[in-house]
């Protein structure tokens, strides 16, 4: 990549807001991101000849404020809002060289896989989320069962179905090698709050879509009941106990994304939906050109492990998952030295 001038910050923009959630006045900074292409002679993104992909994963507020439902905070605590900062200035200081930002959106409905009220015990109990791993050995035992009552909602009624089904799922991410299926608090629910992009992040990638006449790619990903989806390029399991297809991987995503000229890749979690997207999108560059790697730029400090004190902490398997993809090739960069 050539290194050029960046561009300044908007005046508009206030890094305390980054931990808020407030609307984004989109006429107003609309009408700005105008001004400001013809300021600084920014050209509409089809004419850029070096075409670079900015992927942000689950820039969310269930993520990624403090006060919601899991807040990515790492070891220092405010993990993802620092990111978040650092990330709308890359983006602002780059606009006139990001052709594209595809922003990544973790959605969720209450009666999901990996939500308390799909499990019971004997005792008419749902699993403590953020707490309770199931595993194989769980579901076979009785431990944690399917609840009836939530057949009705997604299999038809089908209860027997659906309980053959959580037991393929569990033997199949043990089977896999992946982590036991963990039950998560409510978050990232359709249609609340939590699911909305972090404001300054949002009002970033308007302006960038306003400025450089580029339409931002939204990916929706997580809505399948039947599969957690960490990764934005596919679901962790895609067929159910009869081997029929219950998802597919992001075939069309993956084929957007080798096709730029590089690919820069940001957002939350670093140890989680972070981690499983750089792992899946590897797996298919190893699949096509081992050398397709090195058009992949990963902003470490533009993300965070997840980090709950004294209960789990992921630092080390994140930085060695980041570790893993250097060496494969990719390029772990920071957001204030990356020159597009």
């Amino acid at each position: 990549m050539i290194a050029k001038k960046q561009l300044p910050i908007p005046e508009y923009f206030e890094a305390k807001k980054v931990c808020e959630v407030w609307r984004v006045p989109y006429q107003e900074r609309a009408f700005q991101a105008k001004s400001w292409a013809k300021k600084h002679k920014i050209p509409p993104a089809a004419s850029d000849t070096n075409r670079i992909c900015l992927l942000i994963i689950d820039a969310q507020n269930t993520f990624c404020l403090p006060d919601f439902e899991l807040f990515v905070g790492g070891r220092s605590g405010s993990g993802a809002v620092d990111d978040n900062l650092r990330l709308c200035e890359f983006i602002y200081r780059n606009l006139d060289r990001i052709t594209t930002i595809a922003p990544t959106m973790d959605t969720h409905t209450a009666m999901q896989i990996f939500h308390p009220i799909f499990w019971i015990n004997d005792a008419g109990e749902h699993p403590q989320p953020a707490a309770t791993l199931i595993t194989l050995e769980d579901v076979q035992q009785g431990i944690w069962k399917v609840n009836p009552a939530v057949a009705d909602s997604i299999s038809g009624g089908n209860f027997l179905a659906l309980e053959k089904h959580a037991l393929h799922y569990v033997q199949k991410l043990s089977d896999d090698g992946k982590f036991p299926l963990t039950i998560w608090p409510y978050h990232s629910m359709l249609g609340g709050i939590g699911h909305a992009l972090v404001s300054a992040v949002e009002e970033a990638i308007f302006f960038h879509s306003i400025a450089r006449n580029s339409q931002a790619l939204f990916e929706i990903k997580g809505g399948n009941p039947l599969t957690e989806n960490y990764s934005v390029l596919r679901p962790e399991v895609l067929d159910g106990p009869e081997g029929i297809s219950i998802a597919q991987k992001n075939a069309e995503l993956i084929d957007k994304l080798l096709g730029f000229d590089a690919v820069i890749i940001a957002g939350q979690a670093k140890s989680h939906c972070v981690a499983w997207t750089i792992d899946d999108l590897l797996t298919e560059i190893l699949a096509r050109d081992v050398k397709l790697a090195k058009k992949v730029y990963l902003l470490e400090d533009c993300t965070s492990p997840v980090v709950v004190p004294g209960v789990v902490d992921f630092t080390e398997a994140a930085d060695a998952a980041f570790l893993r993809f250097a060496e494969a090739g990719m390029n772990v960069v920071q957001s204030t030295q990356l020159e597009l």
